[in-house]
């Protein structure tokens, strides 16, 4: 069976890492898997804060928006009459 390496193994294994990365790029690659262990925790993270929203906005009903009022319509007779106006100028 296959399991995870013990002792001895890691030493080969960090050992190949380094044969084939070389000494200076490990630090590099350290900082680079670091900021991307980063992200994907916050992203995560993100995702089940939004789940959770979801299932509590699901739990209350949803509320109306305020009713909004319309100002009021104007009559449409001045426009006629300016129309008249307009007949007897020309």
């Amino acid at each position: 069976m296959i399991g995870m390496p013990q002792g001895a193994e890691w030493l080969v294994i960090l050992a190949i890492v380094v044969l084939v990365f070389g000494a200076a790029k490990l630090p590099d690659l350290a900082r680079g898997t670091g900021q991307a262990l980063r992200i994907f925790k916050a992203e995560t993270k993100g995702l089940r804060d939004d789940d959770e929203d979801d299932v509590k906005d699901t739990t209350t009903p949803p509320v109306a928006p305020p009713p909004v009022e319309l100002p009021p319509t104007t009559p449409e007779q001045p426009q006629a009459e300016d129309r008249q106006a307009d007949k007897n100028n020309g």
